[in-house]
């Protein structure tokens, strides 16, 4: 959708497409029923996030969260948290047992998410940034190792 790409490029550095969490994306469609908007009552587009499936370590599939972002006019309505709040929700009810992002920890932590030790993102991420939240009891517990493109 056209305004979701004008939004993440408006709310995001213009080398956005550039991260190792993109190269993770490329060629994979996102969870349709994790991707959500939040339109005003006009129908304008004030926040969008997007839900991607991946794999980590061995055999473990995951959901990365993100991008997520809210128009500038819009920022501080909560709209953000919203949004993330939906997507946990969500997730839960389709079964998911773990959901990570690349962001910072102490806006997400809010949400329930902590830094994931040995979950490693592409290069040059940086690991302190590297962030996940149970879906189930212990969804991360022995989760470990390269985060790839689902198989």
């Amino acid at each position: 959708m056209w305004e979701v790409e004008a939004l993440f490029d408006l709310s995001f550095a213009p080398g956005r497409t550039a991260l190792s969490s993109y190269r993770l994306r490329d060629g994979v469609p996102p969870v349709a029923p994790l991707c959500l908007v939040i339109r005003d009552e006009g129908g304008i587009l004030g926040g969008a996030i997007r839900v991607w499936p991946v794999r980590v370590g061995d055999a473990h599939d995951a959901l990365l969260l993100g991008p997520v972002a809210v128009h500038p006019t819009r920022q501080g309505e909560g709209l953000g948290a919203q949004l993330i709040r939906e997507v946990i929700a969500r997730a839960r009810a389709m079964g998911a047992s773990r959901l990570m992002l690349v962001g910072d920890a102490p806006y997400y932590g809010r949400f329930g998410f902590d830094r994931l030790d040995g979950v490693e993102m592409p290069p040059p991420t940086n690991p302190d940034r590297v962030l996940g939240c149970d879906l189930v009891p212990g969804g991360w517990e022995g989760v470990t190792g390269p985060v790839t493109r689902p198989v």
